[in-house]
Formats: C-alpha cells, structure tokens, sequence
C-alpha cells in the first residue's frame, strides 16, 4: 500500500502564495501520474494539474499561469506551486498517484489525506 503524505496547506491572502508537497511512501518512478484535486465545501472533487511521468504537465483552465506543478522522482514528490491565489482557490487539496503495481500488474490510484487551503479576500 503506497501512502501519499501533503504539507504546506494553510491561510493566505489574496494575491499571495502557497506551496504544497506531497511524498509518498514508495518510488514514484512507476508513477504514470501524478497530481493534485481540490475540494471546495458543497462541490465536487476536481483535477488542478498533473504531471505525467515524461515530465508533460496540464492544468485545468481555472489555474492555468498562476500553478505549477512538478516532480521529484530521487524525492518521491510532487509539489504544487500556487501564486496570485484567489478565493475561489480555497478548498481541500488532495495528492494523487496513478501507479503500476508489478505484483499485480495493474494500474492503481492513491490518493493523500488532504490539506487545508484558505484564501482570504
């Protein structure tokens, strides 16, 4: 079982900055994927960005100039840079992993247990 672990979650102003990281228990060098989900209060859990294992990223439109996602595969990390923070980024962000498993030869989804992020107006 592979354990995702997020830091760096906390209260800011908005226009500030925030960075978030996330380490997972085992190599993500089997990772396909890797990347970050939010969750505001009342909505439904939606992709920010992702980093494939090449190195290509993607962000939804919302966060598109203002994050950046990257990873450290000698780390086993992913971090997500987030700047000109806005309200409406508030939410619970969640790490995720889309990883091969060789016992089982299978692809398999981990997800973290979600930190706190808070922009104020």
């Amino acid at each position: 079982q592979v354990q995702l672990v997020e830091s760096g979650g906390g209260l800011v102003q908005a226009g500030g900055s925030l960075r978030l990281s996330c380490v997972s228990s085992k190599s993500v060098t089997s990772a396909i994927a890797m990347g970050w989900y939010r969750q505001a209060p009342g909505k439904e859990r939606e992709w920010v960005a992702i980093i494939t294992n090449g190195g290509n990223t993607k962000y939804t439109d919302s966060v598109q100039g203002r994050f950046t996602v990257s990873r450290d595969n000698a780390k086993n990390t992913v971090d997500l840079q987030m700047n000109r923070l806005k309200p409406e980024d508030s939410a619970v962000y969640y790490c995720y992993s889309n990883m091969f498993s060789y016992s089982d030869d299978r692809l398999h989804d981990y997800w973290g247990q979600g930190t706190q992020v808070t922009v104020s107006s």
